[in-house]
């Protein structure tokens, strides 16, 4: 059976844990990574709530004659982005879920 007390301290460290989480959640929601593809020709800014607030297109790649490069070069540069984000959460989040892991 659980003592009182150690059933305050989990309960105080679970509060700190929900704290903790609760900032990291901030932290990415206001970052903000940018994706690239084709050696940075095309750029995408993202924000850690996963919406795109600018895409930069290098003029070099604005070919009539070539759009499928161009497509493929913006849905690379929205990958890269996306997997920019998370990667940021994990970094941000992963150690915390850990220590949610070990109290249950």
């Amino acid at each position: 059976m659980t003592e009182p007390n150690d059933m305050a301290a989990l309960m105080a460290q679970a509060q700190e844990m929900k704290a903790q989480l609760d900032q990291a959640q901030q932290e990415i929601m206001a970052a903000s990574v940018v994706g690239e593809a084709g050696n940075g020709l095309v750029k995408a800014t993202m924000g850690g709530n996963g919406q795109i607030s600018d895409l930069v297109i290098d003029p070099k790649v604005v070919d009539p004659e070539d759009v499928d490069t161009l497509q493929d070069l913006i849905l690379g540069a929205l990958a890269d982005a996306h997997q920019k984000v998370a990667a940021l959460a994990e970094e941000k989040i992963g150690p915390l879920s850990q220590g949610f892991q070990g109290m249950f």
